[in-house]
């Protein structure tokens, strides 16, 4: 069987999906295109409920985030599925991956098999693999900033200047060691693909529940991946006389002053994805990733 096409029996069955939202990532003409396809196809197979719109649509993410629908099928790459990942984590609603990006890692199917794809789905041949999310909070003494789900990573970083920052680091309420680097990740087993993975961390699977803690360019101070029970707390002070920032699964960066804390633990939300492959799809899919890097095309 190929990479991200549905197989033949499920690894376990899935209900028969009765309410399905269809979000095309905004700025793709191809996504937009399909988009309406799919929307009949569910149709003619009689689910009662069809919605389909593009992300950053206020109107349908608050119907998604409120619970309105049994899956929600994302076209788009893996940024729009990160993206879906944060409108339904916490109403615990399935996201189905349909690649019409670039590297689509996150996705389980490509964009010329979404009709089988749809017929398993309908059919209940599916699964929903939970993954990990954290929970960040960006706090200036007392005050509590920002609140975010982390999908991927929070990344503390410098900004513009070319200089490193210090980044003191406790685990659980104690001290584990300052970091003198370009920034510090902390990530789920999901994001140890993304950036962790580009600062030579480890691979985990993604049924994990651990979080990775990893520098990027440590100078003179520990420049080793940790790997983080589920039940830990980690609490990242910035002490820098030069701008840093923070930034939440690629997102727009949030600056930080010196003395912030960036806190992250286990958040209480899992990110939920139907996949029709078995288990072991992610050990093929990675080799076939790492072997022929589809972001890496370079359009003339």
């Amino acid at each position: 069987m190929s990479a991200q096409q549905p197989p033949s029996a499920p690894a376990q069955g899935g209900a028969r999906p009765a309410r399905v939202a269809v979000m095309a990532y905004h700025g793709s003409a191809d996504a937009e295109a399909i988009a309406p396809a799919i929307e009949s196809f569910l149709r003619q197979a009689g689910v009662a409920m069809v919605a389909r719109g593009i992300f950053r649509e206020p109107l349908l993410e608050a119907r998604v985030s409120a619970g309105d629908f049994d899956v929600l099928i994302a076209l788009g790459g893996d940024g729009t599925m990160l993206r879906a990942a944060h409108l339904c984590a916490e109403p615990r609603v399935p996201v189905l991956g349909i690649n019409v990006g670039r590297l689509g890692f996150l996705t389980e199917l490509q964009g010329g098999a979404w009709q089988a794809g749809l017929e398993a789905l309908l059919a209940g041949n599916y699964r929903v693999e939970k993954r990990m999310a954290l929970h960040a909070e960006h706090r200036r003494g007392a005050e509590i900033l920002s609140r975010s789900l982390v999908v991927n990573d929070v990344v503390i970083c410098r900004g513009s200047v070319v200089r490193p920052i210090r980044i003191q680091t406790s685990v659980d309420g104690h001290f584990l060691t300052t970091y003198v680097a370009d920034g510090v990740i902390a990530s789920t087993p999901t994001g140890s693909t993304a950036y962790a993975l580009a600062a030579g961390g480890p691979i985990m699977p993604p049924e994990l529940r651990n979080i990775l803690l990893i520098p990027v360019a440590a100078h003179l101070s520990m420049d080793r991946a940790i790997i983080l029970s589920e039940g830990a707390e980690v609490e990242l002070t910035v002490y820098s006389d030069h701008e840093s920032v923070m930034s939440v699964d690629g997102r727009p960066a949030q600056p930080l002053i010196n003395g912030d804390t960036v806190a992250v633990r286990a958040c209480e939300h899992t990110v939920r994805f139907v996949r029709f492959q078995d288990p072991g799809y992610f050990y093929r899919n990675i080799t076939v990733y790492m072997e022929q890097n589809p972001s890496a095309r370079v359009n003339a």
